[in-house]
């Protein structure tokens, strides 16, 4: 897809983010002051979100982007983004969306009610069925693979057997602890959209989690062992075609922790956030699937973030930062920084490769890089906590210009200290030199 030229133009009316009255709409327009790079509002006044960091969530033109909204499923019209005001419209409502298709104009949707997988056409709205689930197929994530042929699901295994852990020991003996001791069956399998046939692809007792599909292999899957992250072994693949899980990463040292990891937008890497150990030394690292051939980018603290994202031909990548109860904020010793180590801002990096090579470089097979990062969104004002808050999911639009992310930082908090969530899109170009 060609990329579409960028205007630069300032909406006087709202340069600058600030507080305003319940009833008033956010504003929708501005030059972030602190980056000078130009921030637009994709959701309407109601709010809504961009999907999950590592959903497919645009049109395989790259022309529309999906968000989910109190209404429903919604389509913004990129396409002139930055010269026109955003095109909104409601595409389907009270349904939620799981991703776009990979090849069609159709967002995936699913109705638990009746253990069907729906689409709807993000330019016509038409509604067909693609596949209805078999009794025993009763799935708690779901993706669907690049050709649009399987169905993969992660659920209970209804033959599998409670197999309770000895956590080790110096475990905080939290929630999370206890229910990753507890053992969880879980089933891998998919169903073939054309005949509904379902397949029994891997069975394990572990907390299964963070389904993906490859964005190119139809075969490939990527998925987790969620729980205490210094307990698991948590970045596994899996192929539809036969074959075992396969473990992308192993401990070297003691609390070394590893996760969020994500396809590459060519599907030939796997990138993950990897501390080594916990809460000490950062970076995002990545695996070449065909090669194990791992590449570690070093970030430093006040730059981690919590999820990360790679733009379409693999020269950028991005980061939400964090909050002051994540990660970052605290040291090795478990004990809370103050100030917090992390920023709060929409960060960009670019990849930069470490000067110079030793001796055991040409046995080694990791390669050594550094981020340099650029600060594009202030969210200082944002609430990252989990239980009041979103998580931004930084996702790069495909013409590589724009990245899209969640945000409550313009909303008046309700009595539960919580704030309507809306997407955003800020220009990678700067618009004005930062005071």
């Amino acid at each position: 897809m060609r990329p579409f030229p960028v205007v630069f133009a300032l909406m006087l009316g709202s340069l600058v983010p600030r507080a305003h009255a319940v009833d008033a709409p956010p504003p929708s327009d501005w030059i972030d002051p602190r980056t000078g790079h130009r921030v637009i509002r994709l959701s309407p006044d109601t709010g809504g979100g961009s999907l999950y960091f590592h959903q497919q969530a645009y049109t395989p033109e790259g022309d529309k982007v999906i968000l989910r909204t109190r209404e429903g499923i919604m389509a913004v019209d990129i396409s002139r983004l930055g010269r026109e005001a955003p095109r909104r419209e409601l595409i389907l409502a009270d349904a939620s969306p799981i991703a776009m298709a990979w090849r069609s104009r159709e967002a995936y949707f699913f109705v638990r009610e009746e253990s069907i997988l729906r689409a709807v056409h993000v330019d016509n709205r038409k509604v067909r069925d693609v596949v209805r689930l078999p009794p025993l197929a009763r799935g708690t994530q779901f993706a669907v693979n690049c050709d649009e042929t399987q169905l993969i699901l992660i659920g209970p295994d209804p033959e599998g057997k409670t197999v309770p852990r000895t956590p080790p020991a110096g475990g905080a003996g939290g929630t999370l602890e206890a229910n990753w001791a507890a053992g969880t069956p879980k089933m891998i399998s998919s169903i073939d959209i054309r005949t509904g046939t379902l397949r029994v692809l891997h069975r394990e007792n572990d907390w299964t989690n963070h389904l993906q599909c490859s964005p190119t292999d139809p075969r490939q899957i990527l998925f987790c062992h969620e729980g205490p992250w210094h307990f698991t072994n948590r970045t596994w693949t899996l192929r539809t075609d036969g074959g075992v899980p396969r473990a992308l990463h192993q401990r070297s040292m003691n609390m070394e922790i590893w996760g969020h990891e994500f396809f590459s937008q060519d599907g030939k890497t796997v990138w993950f956030d990897l501390q080594t150990p916990r809460s000490a030394v950062f970076w995002l690292a990545g695996v070449e699937l065909a090669t194990g051939r791992r590449t570690w980018y070093s970030i430093r603290r006040e730059e981690w973030s919590v999820h990360y994202n790679v733009s379409a031909d693999g020269k950028l990548f991005a980061g939400d930062g964090g909050g002051p109860g994540s990660v970052a904020a605290y040291g090795a010793d478990g004990e809370k920084l103050d100030p917090p180590g992390n920023g709060q801002w929409i960060y960009l990096f670019r990849p930069a490769p470490v000067r110079g090579r030793s001796p055991q470089d040409a046995e080694a097979r990791t390669e050594i890089g550094v981020f340099k990062s650029e600060r594009l969104v202030d969210m200082t004002a944002h609430d990252y906590s989990k239980d009041r808050g979103v998580e931004p999911n930084v996702t790069f639009t495909p013409d590589g210009r724009w990245i899209v992310f969640s945000g409550n930082f313009h909303s008046p908090r309700d009595a539960r200290g919580r704030a309507v969530t809306h997407a955003y899109a800020v220009e990678i170009a700067r618009s004005v030199a930062a005071k």
